[in-house]
């Protein structure tokens, strides 16, 4: 088939690499305007347009993918099929009813379920036992569109949103070549999505990457883990940033006297009696740090300034002064 395809990260760019090397043929790639560069000595070029530039692929950057000229660039691409991943634009009629085939979206969620911007993230964070990809029609709604084909995939004890990105980019061109199959064999049943069990995520924002450590620790420990590598976790000790890479839930270690009780489930005896949350310590050679119930012991960090570096590394570094409370207000009150 003529393939028009629109996309703009890497996940985008991941996919576009298996339909280029499939049978079908790119005719042409949209994707989102150049951006300048955060230090203003240049400009920045999507994922998706580099592997295009790579195959000398006609590309389109509309700053609205509803101009008519735009429209009219693509229709005389003769597309018999559109296909879109992490494009970053709604598209209207005028794109959804031009090509043969309709146009149809990759999406990295078990539609209905997180519709939206960061699925990825979100079903990290909340702490999801699988996910996967869901090819479907695209109309006018957000992720609104009958599905044609599903896959699915566990997510790991210690998966990160970059790491389950990696592994959605993975299935997600082998899973959309096997539905342009179907859709071109006249052989795909597309099923309506339950509206009723529709949830919608947005885009993840920096600031969330602040920790509250008056939050329970098993959501913390998800929540790190599903910003990274961005915005990444963090918190403020001494008036410093403190980026979190990696932290863990104390399960009850060998150094850990018994006769100690561990009140609160946290793996050591030094948190329990008088919580602080946001307190940080050192038990034996790891690293903690007090939640609403318990505590996370931390594994890699990075100091502002610093390279991110094993917590030991980090605490051979850095004195630690007793009762260090970490937070931005904490620091302020400081």
């Amino acid at each position: 088939m003529r393939v028009v395809f629109m996309g703009t990260p890497e996940i985008a760019a991941g996919i576009l690499k298996t339909l280029i090397a499939s049978r079908h043929e790119v005719v042409g790639v949209v994707t989102q305007p150049d951006k300048p560069n955060s230090r203003g000595n240049g400009i920045i070029f999507s994922d998706v347009k580099k592997v295009a530039l790579e195959h000398e692929i006609p590309i389109f950057q509309p700053e609205k993918a509803s101009e008519e000229t735009f429209v009219e660039s693509i229709r005389q691409l003769n597309p018999d099929i559109i296909v879109v991943a992490a494009y970053g634009q709604i598209l209207r009629e005028n794109i959804l009813n031009l090509p043969k085939y309709r146009c149809i979206n990759v999406h990295a969620s078990l539609l209905p379920k997180y519709r939206g911007a960061s699925p990825i993230q979100w079903a990290v964070i909340n702490g999801e036992k699988e996910t996967g990809i869901t090819i479907m029609y695209m109309e006018k709604g957000l992720d609104t569109g009958d599905m044609i084909l599903t896959r699915r995939l566990e997510l790991a004890p210690d998966e990160t949103a970059g790491s389950l990105h990696d592994r959605l980019m993975e299935l997600g061109g082998p899973t959309l070549l096997e539905a342009m199959d179907e859709i071109e064999a006249g052989t795909a049943h597309p099923i309506p999505q339950n509206n009723d069990e529709a949830t919608y995520v947005g885009m993840i924002k920096k600031s969330m990457g602040e920790l509250d450590f008056n939050n329970k620790t098993e959501y913390l420990e998800r929540l790190i883990r599903g910003l990274i590598p961005w915005p990444g976790a963090y918190t403020f000790i001494n008036g410093k940033m403190l980026k979190i890479w990696k932290a863990v839930i104390p399960d009850g270690r060998a150094e850990v006297p018994e006769e100690t009780g561990d009140a609160d489930g946290c793996g050591t005896s030094r948190c329990g009696t008088e919580r602080i949350p946001g307190r940080i310590f050192t038990y034996g050679a790891g690293l903690y740090i007090e939640t609403a119930d318990g505590c996370l012991e931390l594994l890699e960090v990075q100091l502002e300034g610093k390279k991110r570096m094993a917590s030991g590394d980090f605490l051979r570094g850095y004195k630690l002064e007793e009762g260090t409370v970490c937070g931005r207000k904490a620091d302020e009150a400081g």
